[in-house]
């Protein structure tokens, strides 16, 4: 372990180069997939500029595996996975908190999740920020909160709403309706 206490590893998905950066208390950062490992790199130590590489212990190596199993098609419940996220806004932890309740396959709305916390609809715009500055996207699942009418609002990891999408397919949420079967005439 470094000297800040924060150790990082870039790996190798079916989705792609994946980061993930940790310290005594848990993960504190998640990088979603990028085509190439050194833009992953970059993104990942733009928020963790202490970082060094490292060599994961038994609990992070978990992560990883579960991480590649996630990209893999495989239904990974990420919710037990131990966070260390700093000085975040207490309401934020709150948010996160909620939205890792939300299981693969299934979406909720900022809104929803706003009044599940015992907020106004105003607070939707908070729980937006919230998923807009999550610190590990796919372990924290703001790719699963999706904007009022189940559109899929925004995402600001690489690829954006796209990767977003590619994500609930993943987990086999379809979010545009299904095409319409073509009818034969019978004359």
């Amino acid at each position: 372990m470094n000297a800040t206490g924060q150790n990082y590893l870039i790996f190798e998905t079916a989705g792609g180069f994946c980061g993930i950066a940790w310290n005594d208390i848990g993960i504190v950062r998640f990088q979603l997939p990028t085509r190439d490992a050194g833009a992953t790199e970059r993104l990942l130590l733009r928020r963790l500029p202490n970082a060094q590489p490292g060599t994961p212990g038994p609990e992070v190596a978990n992560v990883i595996e579960q991480v590649k199993r996630y990209f893999a098609g495989e239904e990974i419940d990420f919710s037990g996975v131990a966070l260390d996220l700093g000085d975040q806004d207490t309401f934020f932890k709150q948010i996160y908190d909620a939205a890792r309740q939300v299981g693969w396959g299934h979406t909720t709305t900022y809104g929803t999740l706003a009044k599940q916390l015992g907020a106004g609809p105003e607070a939707a715009r908070d729980v937006g920020q919230a998923m807009a500055k999550n610190p590990v996207a796919l372990i924290i699942p703001c790719h699963r909160v999706l904007a009022a009418g189940g559109k899929i609002g925004g995402f600001s990891a690489p690829g954006g709403s796209n990767a977003k999408a590619h994500m609930l397919e993943l987990e086999g949420v379809q979010l545009a309706p299904p095409k319409p079967v073509q009818q034969s005439l019978a004359f």
